[in-house]
């Protein structure tokens, strides 16, 4: 017979204490494998140092000093990368697994830091192309500094280099740290080329599966997602199938246009504001909302 229990708080804690009544796994019961929210934001402040050094973490007194900046602060996202490259993996596929490997995580983490050069590389088209897009720019130093766009992008091609790593979960936690932070929501799985702007940005989602070409500028509200899922005999989505746009090179999409399903814009295309859109487009399209109807009724027509 099971115990009577009156006190409303104790009968919260003992129905929230058994097992079997959630149909998710809620109870993580190894805080060590668990990777660190805070640690990882240190991690994201660091590479934002690291890329554009001055505007983040810091000022650079002098140009000579660059290299004692940039070299305190890799050494210690180095270490913050081996520590939760380690316990994610750990968390992820669980130690019976054999991830316990500190020296793999220290391979992925030295790895990652090779390709900054490039992330920075590419992080700097951005910069520019936001610069030539957008008037209201003054100048480069202001859209690294201010523009919630190169934040999120920052975000983005580290969170990518990772994922594509082969690391689990961290890419997705920095994603959704740029997604708090911007309102821009990012798949880290998403690819996307050079020379990438977003203006505004506020309500921009990209999902996992997109393909952005290079010189791609993106409005506010503007959606990349998926029309629908495959689902499995058990009801369940299916994983990994490519269910998001491809945009070709040199593509405007304008503000909340909706562009949905695996399908295809065709490179110098334009998108117009609030355009609903399922179907492959030709290079060279220019594709508009229908025109409003403008009705006016005088001397007491339409009554």
């Amino acid at each position: 017979m099971s115990r009577e229990i009156k006190d409303p708080i104790e009968d919260a804690i003992h129905r929230l204490s058994r097992a079997g009544d959630a149909e998710c796994d809620y109870l993580s019961e190894s805080r060590d494998h668990l990777p660190s929210i805070e640690r990882l934001g240190e991690a994201v402040e660091l590479i934002r140092a690291i890329t554009f050094p001055g505007y983040f973490g810091g000022p650079v007194l002098r140009r000579e000093s660059l290299p004692h900046f940039l070299g305190v602060r890799v050494e210690k996202l180095f270490g913050l990368l081996c520590e939760q490259i380690a316990s994610v993996r750990l968390f992820h596929a669980g130690e019976e697994n054999g991830y316990r490997k500190p020296a793999e995580a220290a391979d992925t983490a030295m790895r990652f830091i090779a390709g900054l050069p490039e992330i920075r590389r590419v992080l700097c088209s951005d910069v520019k192309a936001i610069y030539d897009g957008d008037p209201a720019a003054k100048s480069h130093g202001e859209i690294i500094f201010c523009y919630p766009s190169i934040r999120a992008m920052i975000n983005h091609r580290s969170a990518h280099a990772l994922l594509r790593l082969s690391v689990p979960l961290i890419p997705r936690i920095i994603s959704e740290m740029a997604h708090s932070e911007t309102g821009i929501d990012i798949h880290p799985g998403a690819v996307i080329g050079e020379s990438f702007s977003i203006d505004h940005g506020t309500g921009v989602v990209i999902g996992e599966t997109c393909v952005i070409g290079n010189h791609v500028r993106l409005y506010q509200g503007v959606t990349l997602g998926a029309k629908k899922f495959e689902i499995d005999a058990a009801g369940n989505p299916v994983k990994d199938v490519p269910r998001h746009p491809i945009i070709e090179d040199n593509v405007v999409v304008y503000s909340n246009a909706n562009i949905l399903g695996r399908i295809t814009i065709g490179r110098n295309s334009t998108i117009g504001g609030n355009v609903w859109l399922t179907r492959s487009v030709p290079p060279h399209s220019r594709i508009l909302q229908q025109k409003a109807v403008e009705t006016s009724f005088t001397d007491g027509l339409g009554i």
